[in-house]
C-alpha cells in the first residue's frame, strides 16, 4: 500500500515525500484507515514493523483537518522512557516539517530550562505532547496543564510501562482527560494485565495483531556457549573478523558497559557506551554520533532494547543473555529494521543457560550455537533437556558475516 492512498492532507505529504517514503509497512496499512475513521484501537506489533508513524501520520492529519480547540494540548503521547520520547519527538518534527503541527517532548532528567519550556507549552498548549508518565502526573498535579479540549490519547510500549511500574500515574493522568476522546494502545505483548488496562480506557476497540512476540525470520541469530571470561576476548574476536559498519552490543548491566567498552577502546576500537550513569546530553550526543554514522559500535545497558529508531544497525550482540523472551526480542529486533537484513549473537555463559533455552521456548526453535574460536580455550557445554552438546559443534556452526542493508523503500518507524 502507498502513502499516496491514505488521503493525507497535502502537507504532510509534503514530509512524507521528502523523506523518500513511499510503501506502508503491514501495521500501517492496517491501523492508519482505523485511526483516521475515529476508532479506539489495541495494537500488538513486534519492534521495527513502524508503528510509530502508524499512529503520529494520522494523528497530524486529524490536527491539520479536523475542528479542534485553540490553545490547548490536542494528542497526548505516553511512553516508558525520556530515550523513545525524544525520538518520537524527532520522528514527529521530520513528519511535520511543512505544517503548521506544534510538538514538544515532556520527560525527566532535564534542566531548569526544559522545565521552564514545557510549563509553558503545557499552560498555552500544544498539538502533540509526547511525554513520560511520571514527569506528566507532575506537571498535572501543579494545575496549569490545559487538558480540557484533548481529543486524543496514545499509550506507546504498554507492556514496558506496566512491567516499570507506572499504572497508577498513567491512570491518574487519563482521569485528568475529557472522557471523549480517541484512545490508541500499543505493546509488544498483549498480557492479561494490558487488556485489562484496555477495558478501562479504550471504547470498542479494533484490535490489530502483527507477529506478536516473534524476531523478524530475516535475523540470523547465533549463539556462543562460553564462559564469563571469554566474552570480551569473543567480541574483539567477531568485531575484527568482519568488518561491519553499525554495532550495537546490549550488556545487563553498567559495570559491564563501561568495562566493555574501556577495553574494546584499549583494542583501538571505536567504541562508546550509554548507561544511566551518563548525563542526558551525553547520551543523546553518543546517540546521534551513532545514528549519523560516525560511531560504529555502541555498548548499551537495556535503556536502548526499545524505541532506537535506526535503521541499519546490522549487528546485534547480546553480551549478557536478556532477562526473559521479551527483552530478547526487543534488543535483536534493533537489527534487520524495515526491509534491511541482520544478525544478532548471544553469548551465553554457564549460569545464564536456564534463561537462553527458556528464550528458545518463547521462540519456539533452538538458536543455533556457533563455533567459539580455538584460541579463546575449551568452552562449557550447553545443557538441554535432552541431553548436553559441545557449544562448539561445528555441525551447528553458520558462518554469516554479512553487513545487513537497506533493500526496496524506506520506511518510515
Amino acid at each position: 500500500m502507498k502513502f499516496t492512498d491514505f488521503g493525507f492532507d497535502g502537507r504532510l505529504m509534503e514530509g512524507i515525500d521528502a523523506s523518500g517514503y513511499e510503501d506502508a509497512t503491514p501495521v500501517q496499512a492496517q491501523v492508519i484507515p482505523l485511526i483516521m475513521a475515529g476508532k479506539d484501537v489495541i495494537a500488538s506489533a513486534q519492534t521495527g514493523t513502524g508503528k510509530t508513524a502508524a499512529f503520529l501520520l494520522p494523528l497530524i492529519n486529524k490536527i491539520l483537518t479536523d475542528p479542534h480547540e485553540d490553545h490547548t494540548n490536542n494528542a497526548l503521547v505516553i511512553v516508558p522512557t525520556r530515550e523513545l520520547a525524544i525520538q518520537i519527538a524527532q520522528h514527529m518534527e521530520g513528519l511535520s516539517y511543512f505544517t503548521s503541527v506544534s510538538s514538544i517532548a515532556v520527560f525527566g532528567g532535564g534542566d531548569g530550562n526544559a522545565f521552564v519550556q514545557e510549563k509553558k507549552a503545557l499552560s498555552h498548549g500544544a498539538d502533540v505532547v509526547i511525554c513520560t508518565p511520571g514527569k506528566m502526573m507532575a506537571h498535572i498535579k501543579m494545575g496549569y496543564v490545559k487538558l480540557k479540549g484533548l481529543k486524543y490519547l496514545v499509550l506507546d510500549e504498554a507492556d514496558r510501562m506496566l512491567d516499570m511500574g507506572f499504572y497508577d500515574d498513567i491512570m491518574f493522568i487519563i482521569s485528568n482527560l475529557p472522557k471523549k476522546r480517541q484512545n490508541l494502545l500499543f505493546s509488544a505483548t498483549m498480557p492479561h494485565k494490558i487488556r485489562e488496562m484496555a477495558r478501562k480506557i479504550l471504547h470498542d476497540p479494533a484490535e490489530i495483531n502483527i507477529s506478536i512476540s516473534k524476531p523478524p525470520e530475516k535475523i540470523i541469530q547465533e549463539a556462543f556457549i562460553v564462559y564469563d571470561t571469554q566474552k570480551i576476548p569473543l567480541v574483539k574476536f567477531l568485531l575484527r573478523k568482519k568488518d561491519f559498519k553499525s554495532v550495537l552490543i546490549f550488556c545487563s548491566s553498567k559495570i559491564s558497559v563501561k568495562q566493555l567498552t574501556r577495553e574494546l577502546r584499549r583494542s583501538a576500537l571505536p567504541a562508546d557506551e550509554i548507561h544511566s550513569d551518563l548525563e542526558q546530553s551525553k547520551r543523546e550526543e553518543v546517540l546521534m554520533k551513532f545514528k549519523s554514522g560516525r560511531l560504529s559500535i555502541l555498548v548499551a545497558t537495556d535503556i536502548l532494547s526499545r524505541g532506537i529508531d535506526i535503521d541499519n544497525i546490522d549487528l546485534v550482540i547480546n553480551y549478557d543473555v536478556p532477562h526473559d523472551g521479551e527483552d530478547y526480542v526487543h534488543r535483536i529486533g534493533r537489527t534487520a529494521r524495515a526491509a534491511a537484513d541482520g544478525t544478532a549473537y548471544t553469548f551465553v555463559s554457564v549460569k545464564e543457560q536456564r534463561k537462553f533455552l527458556a528464550i528458545e521456548k518463547l521462540l519456539g526453535k533452538p538458536v543455533t550455537k556457533a563455533t567459539v574460536p580455538a584460541e579463546l580455550g575449551q568452552t562449557p557445554e550447553f545443557n538441554t533437556a535432552a541431553g548436553s552438546r559441545q557449544g562448539g559443534d561445528k555441525r551447528n556452526f553458520k558462518r554469516p558475516m554479512r553487513a545487513g542493508g537497506n533493500a526496496g523503500n524506506r520506511r518510515p518507524n
